[in-house]
C-alpha cells in the first residue's frame, strides 16, 4: 500500500492474534514494526517470524504502565529513527455477566487499559514524534463498542469510548496526525475462544458471509487506513463484522 514502505510502527499487544497479524502485513507492505506484549517469551517468538531484528523488535511490559510506554516509545524512535505510526490493539475482558453484578474494581481495570492506556500511548507519541512529524494512529475497538453486546456490556462500553475517544483526537491532532478506528465482531483468536469455542459453525451461520474474521481480515483494514491511500480519511470506524450486525447479531 502507498506510504508504508519505510514507516516506522508501533503495535501494542502483538504478541498473537490480531495484533501479530496486523504487525505481520504492516513488515510485507515495508515498515518496521516495534510489538509490545506482557511476556517476553511470546514477544521474541512474533519477532523471528516478523523477520527478526531486521525488521521488528519486541519490548515486554504492561500496556498500562507509563515507564514502559516511555521506554518503548524511546527505543523505537533509538532502534529505527522515527515513529509514524501507531496502532492500540490491547485490549482485556476478564468479566463475564450482566452489568448490575459488575465487580466496579473489574471495571475500573477495564476501562484503565482499554480506553487510559490507549490515549496515553497517543500522548506518547505525540510528544515524542508526531507533533512535529505528522503519523497516523488506528484504534482496534470492537463491534460490542457500536451495538449492545449482553454479558461483555462492559467491554462494549469501553470499546464504545474509544471511538468517541478517536473522533476528538482526529479532531484535535489533524491535520499531520490522523486517527481512525477498526471494530471487529469475533475473529478466530484465543481473545475471542469462548464466544466461538465448541459453537463455530453455528456462530458463523449467523454472519452473510458464513464464516467468523481471521486476524488477517482487520490487517487488511488497518494498513489501509494507516496508508497514504486513506489520506483524506480521519475520525472514522470501520466496521469488520462479515455482515453480522446487518442480522441483528454482535
Amino acid at each position: 500500500m502507498r506510504g508504508l514502505d519505510g514507516k516506522v510502527a508501533i503495535v501494542t499487544g502483538a504478541s498473537r492474534g490480531i495484533g501479530l497479524g496486523i504487525a505481520e502485513r504492516l513488515v510485507a507492505e515495508g515498515a518496521r514494526v516495534v510489538v509490545t506484549a506482557r511476556k517476553p517469551e511470546q514477544l521474541a517468538e512474533a519477532v523471528e517470524r516478523l523477520g527478526g531484528a531486521d525488521h521488528a523488535l519486541g519490548i515486554a511490559g504492561n500496556a498500562g504502565d507509563a515507564d514502559h510506554r516511555a521506554e518503548t516509545v524511546a527505543r523505537t524512535i533509538e532502534t529505527f529513527g522515527s515513529l509514524d505510526l501507531l496502532v492500540n490493539n490491547t485490549g482485556i475482558n476478564p468479566v463475564f455477566g450482566p452489568l448490575v453484578e459488575l465487580d466496579l474494581d473489574a471495571a475500573r481495570k477495564v476501562t484503565e487499559v482499554n480506553v487510559v492506556a490507549a490515549l496515553a500511548w497517543v500522548q506518547e507519541a505525540w510528544r515524542a514524534w508526531m507533533q512535529e512529524h505528522g503519523g497516523a494512529v488506528v484504534n482496534v475497538s470492537s463491534l460490542s463498542g457500536v451495538r449492545p453486546a449482553p454479558m461483555i456490556s462492559w467491554y462494549g462500553a469501553t470499546k464504545a469510548m474509544l471511538l468517541s475517544l478517536t473522533e476528538s483526537l482526529a479532531v484535535e491532532m489533524g491535520p499531520t496526525v490522523r486517527v481512525n478506528a477498526v471494530a471487529p465482531a469475533i475473529v478466530k483468536t484465543r481473545f475471542a475462544q469462548a464466544l466461538y469455542e465448541g459453537h463455530e459453525e453455528e456462530t458463523a451461520a449467523r454472519y452473510p458471509v458464513k464464516r467468523l474474521g481471521v486476524p488477517e481480515d482487520v490487517a487488511s483494514a488497518v494498513a489501509w487506513l494507516l496508508s497514504d491511500e486513506a489520506s483524506w480519511v480521519t475520525g472514522q470506524n470501520i466496521v469488520l463484522d462479515g455482515g453480522v450486525s446487518l442480522t441483528g447479531g454482535v
